[in-house]
């Protein structure tokens, strides 16, 4: 029996790496790091909701030098997300699609992302 000549599915060894890849990967980590920061933050409203002591032993927790770190790389993926996602709304009414607009639109949201978690870790987090 002969096998037929099927096409393979596209994948990395296929296509070259370019800066979408890297930024729809990226959308996807961010994704899940922030529902494990979802899971922090519930935990948080539970000692909220639980009583001055537990309040206190969280944020106590929440407030420690070492924390701050997960702190400002959840602050990351917060300001990623929104602004690929907003960057996807503009995809959603047909704009942006010429190759220098994907690719100027991909950085900007890099940047932005990074200003913002900057920005928002000197005010907040520090």
């Amino acid at each position: 029996m002969q096998s037929a000549e099927r096409p393979i599915s596209p994948h990395m060894g296929i296509y070259s790496w370019q800066v979408t890849n890297g930024l729809s990967i990226l959308h996807r980590l961010t994704g899940l790091a922030l529902t494990l920061g979802l899971l922090v933050f519930v935990c948080w409203l539970v000692a909220l909701a639980s009583g001055a002591d537990a309040y206190a032993d969280v944020y106590a927790f929440y407030a420690s030098p070492w924390f701050k770190l997960p702190l400002a790389g959840w602050a990351f993926c917060f300001f990623y997300h929104l602004a690929n996602g907003i960057r996807h709304l503009f995809w959603d009414v047909g704009l942006g699609f010429s190759h220098a607009q994907i690719r100027a639109g991909g950085w900007t949201v890099v940047i932005a992302a990074v200003v913002a978690t900057v920005v928002f870790s000197l005010v907040v987090i520090i």
